[in-house]
């Protein structure tokens, strides 16, 4: 997390984010998030999905066709949206390789240690399972506002913002493999109404002609199955030699 966010407590931030989200910027945001979310989950089966961090209160595992579905965080929206488990993100009472696909939604960005959820989201999830990763894209003009604000230390511009290409590296070095992205809000950040109806235009030319500008990544990965290749053993015959079967004689040869 950048220093702007380290001023305060990880909590405290997510406070501010889950007010942010109910503002009309992060609202567009979400709706255009949700879409997305609820595409890349309906390709995804299994017995369990999990949901690490709850930032809204919109049902993001909506569309999905997996039963069992349980949200988990270290606090509650508010009284009555209560996730359905208390635990730290990077400390999960789940079973090892037990869980078929996880959602992260701005997870990364607000953690004090996202790596360590990510090593948490790997012993959870079984061979061949799936990791949803929502994250801001630095490369954006939403990249652009947080260098301009966040200095200001507000939310989400103080979070760290990142990219495809990282978030790669970085799921990439746990062993997993990204199959799909979804490329979300093409807009710039502005908080005006109005206005934002009026650019929906570069919704559909920005998912056309600069997918790499969105303002966040949808990104699936899944996770790699480390099998065994079977060595087949050469058997090579060799000729048998004198010395092999013959001992020296430690006599000397009589001349008859």
């Amino acid at each position: 997390m950048d220093s702007d966010c380290r001023q305060s407590q990880v909590e405290p931030v997510r406070r501010a984010l889950r007010l942010w989200y109910k503002s009309v910027l992060g609202a567009t945001l979400l709706e255009n998030e949700n879409r997305a979310i609820g595409a890349a989950l309906q390709d995804l089966f299994g017995y369990y999905l999990l949901q690490l961090g709850q930032l809204t209160g919109e049902d993001l595992l909506a569309e999905s066709r997996i039963r069992h579905r349980v949200v988990i965080d270290n606090s509650a929206l508010t009284i009555e949206q209560r996730p359905d488990l208390y635990a730290e993100l990077d400390a999960v009472p789940v079973r090892s390789d037990s869980v078929d696909v996880v959602l992260l939604h701005h997870t990364l960005e607000f953690e004090s240690d996202p790596h360590q959820v990510l090593r948490e989201v790997d012993r959870m999830l079984v061979p061949e399972g799936h990791v949803v990763i929502v994250a801001f894209n630095p490369w954006s003009l939403w990249g652009v506002a947080r260098l301009l604000r966040r200095r200001k230390g507000r939310t989400p511009w103080c979070g760290k913002f990142l990219g495809f290409n990282r978030l790669e590296d970085w799921v990439g070095l746990l062993g997993f493999d990204v199959v799909d992205v979804h490329h979300v809000f093409f807009r710039p950040p502005w908080r005006h109404e109005g206005v934002m109806r009026r650019l929906q235009f570069m919704e559909k030319a920005g998912a056309r002609w600069w997918p790499v500008l969105a303002g966040a990544n949808v990104i699936v990965a899944k996770k790699r199955v480390a099998t065994l290749t079977p060595i087949k053993m050469r058997w090579r015959l060799r000729r048998p030699r004198v010395s092999d079967v013959a001992e020296p004689s430690s006599g000397r040869m009589r001349s008859d």
